[in-house]
């Protein structure tokens, strides 16, 4: 008689399952008669090498199933089962539903080079596995947790922030929420008091003003020139806080340089506003090293810095985060008490994440994550170039993970009509026209083609059927 049952460490199926299927089944078909004893949780844990978590789920499962009783200094022990059919019918008795994924877009493309899709060939599930197992003995991580993000946590974004993307900041001055828009609607309460005009890139992306737009705020359409942010045009709106993504611009894709960065930092020192700096892609520069962030510049610099690791490990986690200025501290402080903030975010998913960069993985993952779409940028790139040669010019290159791909005259359409041509051929791409927010009719054939979540052997065949579409 097998107490021990092997686990399979490359199924899908959770241990704490396996171990349900396996002892209902031996239960069930007779080779476990009532009265046997089952080991403790920590003597099964042991002897199959997990933590005591999954078996403690499947004891309760069985109990709560009366498979077994619990009995005060008798352990676990079999209760009798009656059978009305044979043993060989136990292997078909069905395992707890594990319900399907539904996919947020149910649409298939052959070609999908969508601009918010990650590739996840490379990650370490059997890590993240780990790291779950061993968080969900903790039973305090079942209490409420710090509304501004666990402080392990905190301080390993710190570390990593200072390190590698020269920020200037200390754990409490991060905020850790569960999602972009939570973040920015906490930002929209804080700043009413000082800002009511919030100056952004045209064309840009919308999220953060569409967050202060409905906050009461009135967005300011800034125009880009060639090198960023036209500043003079920001001195003239009258915004007292602006919007930019100064290492990688989106969608254009251009580094502001640092000249322009001081000129940016000056301009928010004479208005008194604030810049908010979103590095949502700052972590993937392919050829060359990762250009610091604008916050780091200066000490006390008035820079509200927002990041995630929707790109840098899964957007899954739902972990965003935003370092904010000291003076802005105790704002944020005072409006948590006033509302009664509670964590947005997992605790679950921030300990485990904290654990996976203190433990040295999330940097050894970053790196072969930009080796990956570094492949993938210069495949695409070879592409575009190979078969639309001058039919077609390319910007925004070397960094993030899309490309901006334009149209020389004459195209054959307009950009919603080419996109919808390559829509029929199973072909995703997205015009640049809802990048604009000063001109929602632009129709020029501008599109912004994403790496991140195709498959590196679909990219050339991809782009040979879109300028077969386009070009004829």
């Amino acid at each position: 008689m097998l107490l021990v049952p092997t686990l399979n460490d490359h199924s899908e199926i959770p241990y704490y399952i396996q171990l349900y299927d396996y002892f209902a089944k031996e239960i069930i078909g007779g080779a476990l008669p009532s009265g046997t004893r089952l080991p403790s949780i920590r003597r099964l844990a042991a002897l199959c090498g997990i933590s005591a978590t999954p078996v403690e789920l499947a004891y309760q499962q069985l109990l709560a199933e009366g498979f077994i009783a619990s009995k005060p200094r008798s352990g676990y022990t079999i209760l009798p089962v009656h059978r009305n059919g044979s043993p060989a019918e136990a292997e078909e008795r069905p395992r707890p539903a594990v319900r399907p994924i539904t996919p947020r877009d149910s649409r298939q493309y052959a070609y999908d080079f969508h601009m918010s899709r990650n590739d996840f060939s490379l990650f370490p599930h059997k890590i993240w596995r780990s790291l779950y197992q061993e968080q969900l003995a903790n039973p305090d991580l079942l209490q409420y947790g710090d509304p501004q993000g666990e402080p392990a946590l905190r301080g390993s974004i710190a570390a990593h922030l200072r390190q590698f993307r020269g920020l200037r900041c200390t754990e409490k001055q991060i905020v850790v929420g569960g999602d972009q828009y939570t973040l920015c609607s906490l930002l929209c309460l804080m700043l009413k008091e000082r800002v009511t005009r919030l100056g952004i890139e045209d064309p840009g992306y919308h999220l953060l003003p569409a967050a202060f737009k409905r906050g009461g705020y009135e967005i300011m359409p800034i125009p880009l020139e060639e090198d960023g942010l036209m500043i003079e045009k920001l001195y003239r709106s009258g915004a007292d806080a602006v919007y930019i993504s100064p290492s990688h611009q989106f969608p254009r894709g251009m580094a502001m340089p640092v000249a322009k960065r001081f000129a940016l930092l000056d301009w928010a020192r004479s208005a008194g506003g604030y810049i908010i700096e979103d590095d949502y892609d700052g972590e993937f520069r392919y050829h060359g090293r990762p250009i610091p962030a604008l916050q780091g510049l200066e000490a006390d610099s008035p820079v509200i810095y927002m990041c995630s690791f929707a790109q840098s490990v899964t957007p899954a986690l739902c972990i965003h985060y935003m370092v904010l200025p000291e003076e802005l501290l105790p704002l944020y402080h005072s409006l948590r008490s006033e509302l009664y903030l509670e964590h947005s975010a997992s605790r679950l998913h921030q300990i485990a994440l904290h654990y996976f960069m203190e433990r040295g993985h999330f940097e050894k993952h970053l790196r072969r994550m930009r080796l990956l779409y570094q492949r993938k940028h210069d495949l695409l790139l070879r592409s575009v170039q190979r078969y639309f040669g001058d039919a077609a010019a390319v910007s925004g290159r070397d960094a993030g993970f899309h490309l901006l791909l334009t149209l020389k005259p004459p195209a054959a359409g307009s950009a919603r009509e080419l996109a919808a041509a390559a829509e029929a051929e199973g072909i995703r791409v997205t015009p640049m026209s809802y990048t604009w927010c000063d001109k929602p009719d632009c129709d020029e054939p501008e599109f912004i083609l994403g790496f991140g979540g195709i498959a590196e052997d679909l990219i050339d065949e991809g782009i040979r059927r879109l300028a077969e579409v386009w070009l004829g």
